[in-house]
């Protein structure tokens, strides 16, 4: 969410639906040679020797305002929960991007410690209730429009973090690397990192069934907010129809709280023009309100990874998807491997169907996860070393696969073993017993 466009703007020009779509397909995809590489690393803060206490807002705002004085070569923001985003300039290679972000959690992990807080690496907050921090009125229309479906909202503002990889969309011919197929690419292989990295499977102190309680989250949201739209052979064409016909979040105004209206689409909100006719302005905040888990911003944007324990483990979600996604060899191999899936999905668009759902339920415990993940995570191993890639995090990326991917596991494995163990204690017994 740290791509929100503040305040209002002063109506301009209203928009036709011909209009609209012309400019979704225009600015949404930019083609080319895939050559370029982002990363944005989302974290929970917490207490630092204490992380089930909530950290309070004045502590908060005072970390942040010392952070604001940092110089960061990566763009720092504030979710609306209080969670940090650190958004990395796009990279000309793997070893740059790492190089930049991993600089930049060093400075703004110094200033924290000095008060006594830290950056967890966790999908969603395992002890903490959803509590705002950030009051403006985008996040209190957000808040508004969410709370129509529940507390999920709530939840994804203000108590989950992720590993978002950005991508270049890719040539405009197709081929290993064309926007079409790269576009397919992330939304089935997309399943496979949902299953590999869950490392949320635990809300107010307790499993909740899920691995990756985050990615359920989303999905509670509904479609029309946080879905994607149908796969075809016109990425912009099936997402230009999925901005028009998503539902509008908010009315912004110059003054006062914003309209949150319900039921009303952006194509709808064209031909009625009520409560006024929206802008180019409009339009571009529109497409912020729109969370699907692969987003096009002139880039592809992977938005289905939860947060990586440890200070480095964000590294690996990065190096495997770059490495499957740029390297034309290891591409291939990956579609190849993941073609089978897409019977799964039973042409549903996702995170809304039940390759999606499996996967963020059971992680690599799914037998055709665990195995189209080990093919994946081997080829990326190969691929890697191709586009330049350290000694260091080809390590990193082995130690992964070795410790879960093989193994059928996931970091969300671990919370649930060390919470089986804590419960075992606290009853007196061995859990295993």
């Amino acid at each position: 969410m740290s791509d929100s466009v503040s305040g209002c703007t002063r109506p301009r020009t209203s928009l036709s639906e011909a209009e609209v779509e012309a400019l979704v397909r225009g600015i949404c995809f930019k083609t080319g040679p895939p050559r370029r590489l982002g990363v944005e690393v989302e974290w929970l803060v917490h207490e630092l020797r204490a992380p089930q206490l909530p950290v309070t807002t004045e502590r908060l705002q005072a970390a942040y305002a010392a952070l604001r004085t940092v110089p960061l070569r990566s763009a720092l923001t504030v979710e609306p929960g209080g969670q940090l985003e650190l958004s990395s300039p796009p990279a000309a290679s793997l070893t740059e991007c790492i190089g930049t972000v991993s600089a930049d959690l060093d400075a703004v992990r110094a200033v924290l410690r000095q008060d006594d807080l830290a950056l967890v690496g966790l999908g969603h907050d395992p002890w903490h209730e959803p509590r705002r921090f950030l009051r403006e009125p985008r996040y209190d229309a957000m808040e508004a429009c969410l709370d129509r479906t529940g507390p999920a909202g709530r939840a994804m503002m203000c108590t989950s973090a992720s590993v978002q990889v950005c991508l270049d969309a890719g040539h405009e011919e197709p081929g290993p690397l064309g926007l079409v197929r790269r576009w397919w690419l992330a939304h089935h292989l997309g399943a496979v990192l949902v299953a590999a990295f869950a490392n949320s499977p635990l809300a107010a102190r307790r499993p909740t069934g899920w691995l990756s309680t985050r990615q359920l989250v989303w999905t509670r949201i509904g479609a029309g907010r946080a879905g994607g739209p149908r796969l075809d052979t016109d990425p912009r064409g099936a997402w230009a129809r999925h901005v028009l016909d998503s539902p509008v979040m908010c009315v912004r105004r110059d003054g006062g709280p914003w309209d949150v209206p319900e039921g009303l689409t952006f194509r709808d909100w064209i031909r009625t023009g009520a409560p006024r006719p929206p802008t180019r302005e409009d339009l571009d905040y529109h497409v912020t309100t729109l969370f699907p888990p692969v987003r096009p911003r002139g880039h592809l944007e992977l938005r289905m990874v939860d947060a990586q324990p440890g200070d480095d483990g964000w590294i690996v979600p990065l190096a495997v998807t770059a490495a499957l996604f740029d390297d034309p060899e290891a591409t291939e191999t990956a579609y190849r491997a993941v073609k089978p899936l897409a019977e799964r999905t039973l042409g549903l668009p996702a995170p809304h169907n039940p390759l999606w759902l499996d996967a963020a339920r059971n992680g690599l415990a799914d037998a055709e996860l665990r195995e189209v993940a080990v093919t994946c995570f081997t080829t990326a191993l190969d691929a890697l070393p191709r586009l330049g890639a350290s000694p260091e995090v080809v390590e990193a990326v082995t130690a992964f696969l070795d410790r879960y991917v093989v193994l059928g596991r996931c970091p969300a494995d671990d919370l649930l073993d060390r919470q089986r163990a804590t419960d075992g204690r606290a009853h007196g017994k061995d859990f295993r017993s």
